[in-house]
């Protein structure tokens, strides 16, 4: 298989694991067993955001581009990009400490909102 579809795949794979972590939540309103799944993922992203660590996807999709003889960049996933198509300057690492807030956020508020309409009682 080619170094650049690999390379690709990763892309994809980061992609929708991005994905995943931000909008997982509420798929885990309709299927509350993805929580086993979801909540490892968002915890991870929000800690590689607000810890302000590269995701090892990024890694493998460097190492791949660069075996194919490509060349890899030395940003995050997200600088290199989600932010050309969302924010109009570079990512500040203010900016990514608030992403991680967010996503952790909006995760908090969807399992709140899971776990009182489990505890509700019935009417």
């Amino acid at each position: 298989m080619p170094y650049a579809l690999l390379a690709d795949l990763a892309l994809l794979l980061h992609f929708g694991f991005i994905l995943f972590v931000v909008a997982g939540g509420w798929a885990v309103l309709r299927r509350p067993r993805l929580a086993w799944l979801h909540l490892p993922a968002a915890a991870w992203g929000t800690a590689v955001e607000i810890g302000g660590w590269f995701c090892p996807l990024t890694d493998l999709e460097n190492h791949w581009r660069r075996l194919g003889g490509g060349s890899g960049y030395d940003s995050s996933f997200i600088d290199r990009y989600l932010t050309p198509l969302i924010y109009p300057d570079n990512l500040t690492r203010e900016t990514q400490i608030i992403l991680g807030l967010l996503v952790l956020t909006l995760n908090l508020l969807v399992y709140g909102w899971l776990l009182l309409a489990k505890n509700r009682p019935p009417g």
